[in-house]
């Protein structure tokens, strides 16, 4: 499970075109995408880095999300 940080994301079309871009690196992917959070949790056995290269292919910013002892979660 992976958890990004994606803080362009302000309404529902960002949402939607993360969660395309989530799926179009693996259409069986789990993704929960939150907006008010600015989030995206991914339940894939892809490579991680995929799924960062197509969000920010889509033209959002994204980076793994921190545990609270700065481990990535």
């Amino acid at each position: 499970m992976y958890h990004l940080n994606i803080p362009d994301m302000t309404c529902g079309h960002c949402a939607g075109a993360v969660e395309k871009a989530v799926k179009s690196v693996d259409s069986n992917a789990k993704v929960a995408v939150d907006l008010d959070a600015k989030t995206a949790s991914i339940d894939s056995p892809v490579a991680s880095d995929a799924f960062v290269s197509a969000i920010e292919e889509a033209g959002y910013q994204a980076s793994f999300k921190k545990s609270c002892c700065g481990h990535v979660a």
